[in-house]
Parts: structure tokens; sequence; C-alpha cells
């Protein structure tokens, strides 16, 4: 049996300013923006190319025994790209605070590109959640 994920839940103060964020300048589709019952809206999105969206939700409750994330909370969410350069370039031009190109040295983090998987950039959305951006040596299909 294989086990997908899908859908990660990112959570948001203001699902307007948020889709505006991710749909504009980080250019994910916008899949579904909906009211599926009075108060309980869902937008899901999607990175280019990608098996797995995010979700802004407001007005739903939590599963039993789940804790909430408060809008800020989320870090270590990693999308992969073939071309960081490009792909930074792409999000500086559309708005969004990115920071230069890294990867892991002798010293810990360092500024430019790195070997096969160690290039990385780092941006935040407008509540504050993290994500990271990795340099994959070929596309997910071909690995």
């Amino acid at each position: 049996m294989n086990w997908t994920l899908e859908v990660v839940l990112v959570p948001a103060t203001d699902l307007d300013r948020a889709k505006d964020f991710y749909g504009t300048k980080c250019g994910f589709t916008v899949d579904l923006d909906t009211e599926v019952a009075p108060g309980l809206r869902i937008i899901q999105l999607t990175p280019p190319g990608s098996r797995c969206s995010i979700t802004l939700q407001s007005g739903m409750p939590g599963a039993p025994g789940e804790k909430s994330m408060t809008p800020g909370s989320l870090h270590g969410l990693q999308l992969c790209v073939t071309d960081i350069e490009a792909a930074r370039e792409q999000l500086v031009s559309r708005g969004v605070e990115v920071s230069p190109v890294q990867h892991v040295g002798e010293k810990g983090w360092e500024e430019g590109k790195g070997e096969t998987w160690n290039s990385f950039m780092f941006f935040k959305d407008p509540d504050g959640n993290g994500w990271t951006v990795q340099e994959a040596p070929s596309e997910l299909s071909e690995r």
C-alpha cells in the first residue's frame, strides 16, 4: 500500500493575504477556494509540478486530541527545484524576500551554491511560516 503525502496545513491569520502570497508571489496554483459549510473556508494551493498541496483554512474544528498550530509556527517545509538561481530570481521578481543561495560548509551555512543536494534558500510567508528551497539534481520523476 502506498502512503502519499498530499496536503499540508499551513496556519494563516488572513486567508486572502496568504492566498495572494502563495498564489501570486510564489506561483502556486489555486486548486480550490470554497466555503464548505457556513464559516468554514478552505483554500488549497499546489506548487508547480508538485503532487503535494498546501491548505489554508478557517473555521475548521481541530481533530480530536489535536493541538492547533498558531500562524508562524510551521517551519521546515521544503520545496525542491532543479535550478535554484532561476527559482530565486522568480521569487524575488514577484516580491518575495528570499535569502541568498547558501550551502552547508565546514563552518556551517556559507553563501553560494554547494555540491549536489547542497544548495538552499529560505523564505517566510506573511505570518512567518518558514520554507526551505533545495536544489535537486533532476526532476522527481527522473530520480
